[in-house]
């Protein structure tokens, strides 16, 4: 696709600093959105490569000279191409399935850099893992560490295991993502850690490499992550006076990002702080990990949606797009804001609207209580859309997968083509 010319000095929109209005038209680095959702119709996933190479200089500026190794949370956006992209700019992954696995390999990514994390890995998971050679097991349960044990003797291998601690601490985010607290199904008890150390250095196809914590998503407050450091590292002393010495401490991810004038910390800010403290405190020689998801990936991304229909009613107008809960579920599970934005500005007067989705839901809503001047056939971005929207995203009332695209400057690449019915129907069986 050839850009389309600029008239304009860019106009930056507050917190994402690569999609700038021009003129009356919005962009996303060097290439105009509308001309995107033209050629390619909508919904329509838009990604921001400097964006996210942007968003990971951060946090490699701040581990500069340390022993630091970076795994994405593909969780967050598991598209190959952006697979591809973080493992090409050195990073390892974390992972919560097998079939997060096979997306690193097929994208290019190295076993040897990859963490399994998860509450429920099944045999046949742990079995494709170590026949992979990847690096670490974060295990969760003491029950894990015995079975992961009879796999891995079963294999013919010895298992590389850091335990995930949960500490106790509020992150002081939505409850559906606060895993660190004692309420949440993740980690071992910070009381049970010492013992859960003993048992797990004792079974013979184990190796104890080291700790991990991650206490939650989308947090914008630095103190949550110190309170954690702490408690982590008392427990690394504890461990390490019985004799089990540990290589590495994993302090995982959950920096959140600016979704509607939220200010977390930057990266690199962050994380001078929290090596400050490991210094402090005689730690700051250990090899590092660290497992960012949102906060790569988050902002560099948007929705496109075209819209269909508005509604007026007595309590609410109603502004009916093509995009739903199923390509954007965050609004309906966690009563999200995402912005809104056109992607040609008008000068007509606004009118306040909920955006919403056609699916047969009264929870599929993307926006609420928005002031836009829209007609039908116009087109919004839903900004933010980078992290837990694809990702998450389904089949609901039979409808396609959105299409994506990766933005590098001008040049806009194609890396998944839209959902069909017959893609769809693919694997389904008539009876008789």
């Amino acid at each position: 696709m050839s850009p389309s010319p600029m008239t304009s000095a860019p106009r930056a929109l507050p917190g994402h600093p690569h999609l700038a209005r021009r003129d009356t038209d919005l962009w996303l680095e060097g290439v105009r959105l509308d001309d995107l959702a033209r050629a390619h119709g909508t919904p329509l996933f838009v990604y921001s490569k400097a964006a996210m190479l942007s968003a990971l200089g951060a946090y490699q500026r701040g581990f500069a000279g340390r022993q630091a190794t970076i795994h994405y949370a593909m969780k967050a956006n598991s598209s190959l191409a952006i697979l591809q992209l973080f493992a090409r700019a050195g990073c390892g992954f974390d992972i919560v399935s097998g079939g997060e696995l096979e997306r690193v390999l097929a994208a290019g990514g190295q076993a040897a850099k990859v963490i399994f994390s998860g509450v429920g890995k099944t045999r046949a998971e742990m079995r494709r893992a170590l026949e992979a050679g990847i690096g670490c097991f974060n295990v969760e349960s003491e029950s894990e560490l015995e079975v992961l044990s009879e796999v891995a003797l079963a294999c013919g291998q010895i298992a590389p295991v850091s335990i995930r601690v949960n500490p106790n601490v509020d992150a002081k985010t939505h409850p559906y993502i606060s895993t660190g607290l004692k309420g949440n199904k993740f980690g071992v008890a910070h009381e049970r850690t010492l013992q859960t150390y003993q048992r797990a250095a004792s079974l013979p196809g184990l190796k104890v490499v080291g700790i991990d914590c991650h206490i939650g998503s989308q947090i914008t407050d630095g103190a949550p992550y110190l309170d954690a450091m702490d408690r982590v590292l008392e427990l690394v002393q504890a461990i390490e006076a019985q004799g089990i010495r540990l290589q590495h401490l994993d302090f995982g991810g959950g920096l959140g990002i600016d979704y509607n004038g939220d200010q977390p910390p930057a990266a690199d800010a962050l994380w001078a702080q929290l090596l400050a403290r490991l210094d402090a405190r005689g730690f700051g020689d250990r090899h590092l990990m660290v497992e960012p998801g949102r906060s790569l990936v988050g902002n560099a991304g948007v929705c496109l949606t075209e819209v269909l229909y508005l509604k007026p009613g007595e309590q609410r107008n109603f502004c009916i797009v093509d995009a739903a809960m199923n390509d954007l579920p965050r609004p309906a599970m966690y009563q999200a804001f995402h912005g809104i934005e056109p992607l040609q500005q008008g000068a007509s007067r606004t009118t306040r609207y909920d955006v919403v989705g056609p699916v047969c839901e009264s929870g599929d809503w993307l926006g609420r209580d928005r002031d836009l001047a829209v007609q039908p056939g116009d087109r919004l971005a839903v900004l933010s859309a980078g992290a837990y929207c694809m990702s998450m995203s389904s089949n609901y009332n039979t409808r396609g997968r959105a299409a994506e695209v990766l933005v590098d400057g001008d040049q806009a690449h194609l890396i998944r083509q839209r959902d069909s019915v017959a893609d769809q129907l693919r694997n389904e069986r008539l009876v008789g």
